[in-house]
């Protein structure tokens, strides 16, 4: 497949979702409609569109490009366990106090509960972790972009990102969240379409039937899910499974981009039953993945293709195993199902996670939740500019990346999701279960400072100071716990009872 048929591709896709856009928004293009979409959605276009977002382009690539490793395996099928577990929590704990208090941004509940200092700093918190995390995984798709596109025309990395940013501002910036729920539908068929054909498409290669790709994947070296041997490691059961809910109850819990797509809906009711439809449908589609992985491995090996070298460090990087393998090594129509479905996956993210910033902002520091009746005037237009801003922010940490990471992409995320979402763990656990007491709000942002640092020295000398214990995804419950004995620390006595 050649990279002008890529780009032609590319550009009909996002002129679909231009199409989609305009239509959707046509009619409505306030703040309510973006921050919102007006609280009608139906539940099940959310449930279905969110696991595009959850998912994006880093689980449709680093995650089977991790399986060749002998310590991760089916590793991630723990996590993605533990991960469920923190979905129903949400459905049952989470959501039915957003709906009571009826709010627009989540961090409204430490306004409420702790003071205006420390809805603030909940608030940056997001803001940073939202966009180093966003930012990331929408590093990895434009990689390959640049790899197997963009570098045969002569274009350089930060026009192939400002292009992508600029494509997904165009089609978000007047409809947001109402858009949003609509094209992440459709990107989520493609994305969930994608995995099934290209699952078919290697086992045809391979001339295998599914019950013999299912024998080939359970008896490979690939295919291990459980790891009990050694509960120092990283890999270890309880670890993973532990990390997995408390970095679901920070990650889509406490982050105004997931939940900002719950409280679409109408009723508590349908947000829990849309929680419940989207965890069997993530679980699932994820243990898919990693069979994904175990083929493209055993293809690879029956084939004789070696892991692509990074373009910069020139080290085997997992991340482009999929894309050499269904570029280069596949038939057309292979390859145009795993663009479809990295483009999707990518974007329903990316997308979503840019309209979510730019209502945390305005939401949390202009007000606009309490500007409604002005959606047609000034604060429309600042909308616009806000969310022109966090592009172009995106744009400067995926620089950042691009200069320093030679990791996993999924490794970096979850290592940016320890350090950056745990103050918010502890933030909200002090809200919700310490009833007596509020804080001291001019000392929680030190706190909220003070806590990830902790947790990065105890990471750091991990193996000195506990006899070679590795921390994996568990490290946000340390951070979590840290901010939360912080918040107790600088404690004082409520005036009143609290009613959250």
């Amino acid at each position: 497949m050649t990279p002008t048929f890529i780009l032609t591709l590319i550009a009909i896709y996002f002129g679909v979702l231009f199409l989609i856009s305009h239509f959707v928004s046509k009619k409505d293009g306030g703040n309510a409609a973006f921050f919102s979409a007006n609280k009608n959605a139906k539940w099940y276009l959310v449930a279905f569109g969110m696991i595009g977002t959850a998912l994006s382009g880093v689980t449709f690539i680093s995650v089977p490009g991790q399986v060749g490793s002998p310590d991760v395996q089916f590793k991630y099928f723990q996590f993605v366990l533990g991960n469920a577990i923190g979905f129903l929590l949400i459905a049952k704990v989470l959501l039915p106090l957003y709906y009571r208090m009826n709010l627009t941004s989540i961090y409204g509940y430490i306004e409420q509960r702790l003071g205006t200092v420390s809805y603030k700093t909940a608030a940056t918190i997001f803001l940073i972790s939202r966009t180093i995390g966003s930012a990331a995984r929408l590093y990895l798709v434009v990689l390959v972009l640049q790899r197997y596109v963009f570098d045969a025309f002569g274009v350089p990395f930060w026009i192939t990102v400002l292009g992508s940013l600029v494509l997904i501002f165009s089609y978000t910036y007047r409809g947001g969240l109402k858009t949003i729920i609509v094209t992440d539908t459709l990107q989520t068929l493609f994305l969930v379409s994608s995995v099934m054909f290209t699952i078919y498409f290697i086992c045809t290669s391979l001339d295998f039937s599914p019950i013999e790709a299912f024998d080939a994947v359970k008896d490979s070296s690939y295919s291990k899910i459980f790891f009990y041997e050694d509960w120092l490691k990283s890999n270890f059961f309880v670890k993973q499974i532990l990390g997995g809910i408390f970095v679901t109850l920070a990650m889509v819990g406490l982050d105004q981009d997931l939940m900002q797509k719950n409280l679409s809906c109408a009723t508590i009711g349908e947000a829990q039953k849309n929680m419940y439809v989207f965890t069997g449908i993530f679980v699932l589609i994820n243990l898919f993945f990693l069979s994904v992985g175990a083929l493209l491995y055993i293809y690879a090996e029956k084939n004789g293709i070696s892991i692509p070298l990074d373009a910069v460090t020139g080290q085997p990087r997992t991340d482009l195993l999929f894309p050499e393998i269904a570029f280069n090594h596949l038939t057309l129509i292979p390859a145009i199902i795993f663009l479809l479905g990295l483009t999707a996956a990518t974007f329903a993210t990316t997308d979503s996670a840019l309209t979510a910033l730019t209502t945390s902002f305005c939401v949390d520091f202009l007000n606009m939740d309490k500007k409604i009746e002005a959606d047609n005037g000034k604060s429309v237009r600042t909308r616009h500019l806000v969310h022109i801003g966090f592009s172009l922010l995106m744009l400067a940490v995926i620089m950042v990346i691009y200069w320093m990471n030679s990791d996993s992409v999924v490794s970096l995320i979850f290592k940016i999701a320890a350090f950056t979402y745990g103050p918010l763990l502890g933030l909200y656990a002090f809200g919700l279960f310490v009833k007596t007491k509020t804080v001291k709000n001019n000392w929680v942002p030190f706190i909220c400072i003070l806590a990830p640092a902790l947790t990065f020295l105890i990471s750091t000398y991990s193996a000195q100071l506990f006899g070679n214990y590795q921390f994996a995804e568990e490290l946000i419950i340390i951070n979590g716990g840290l901010t939360f004995l912080g918040l107790v620390l600088i404690s004082k006595p409520a005036e009143g009872s609290t009613r959250f």
